[in-house]
């Protein structure tokens, strides 16, 4: 069965058991949220918050909505505050599609870049300025 398609399976202690409620972690991450804004002629979207499988596909819709419309996107990074493969695919995939400029990523997000080689392919910048004329 795809991954996609497997359903979450229930905690439970044996088979006759009910299913345990599943509690929040103290690892429990915050919400992404977003905002978007005009710069220089380029579309910028801020992203603060934690993203994964299940927070990307607002990012996603904003992100791919301005690559098909602007000649530049910006992503400002500097709020994320996690991000796993999903965010990675994310920012390759609109590299792909358009000229696409991350501007100060969190410590975090840099260190998944540098790990996994995609900081060589993606171009950085310190400010949402300086990305714009760029």
């Amino acid at each position: 069965m795809p991954w996609d398609q497997a359903g979450m399976p229930a905690l439970t202690r044996d088979t006759a058991a009910e299913p345990l409620t599943q509690q929040a972690s103290a690892h429990t991450r915050p919400g992404a949220a977003l905002s978007q804004y005009e710069r220089h002629g380029a579309w910028v979207v801020v992203a603060r918050g934690a993203y994964d499988m299940d927070s990307i596909p607002p990012l996603a819709e904003a992100l791919n909505s301005a690559v098909g419309t602007y000649p530049k996107v910006i992503l400002d990074a500097s709020g994320i505050t996690f991000a796993d493969s999903t965010l990675l695919n994310l920012l390759i995939l609109t590299h792909q599609a358009g000229t696409l400029r991350v501007v100060a990523p969190s410590p975090q997000l840099q260190r998944l870049c540098e790990i996994t080689g995609v900081d060589s392919l993606l171009q950085t910048r310190e400010s949402v300025d300086d990305a714009a004329v760029s």
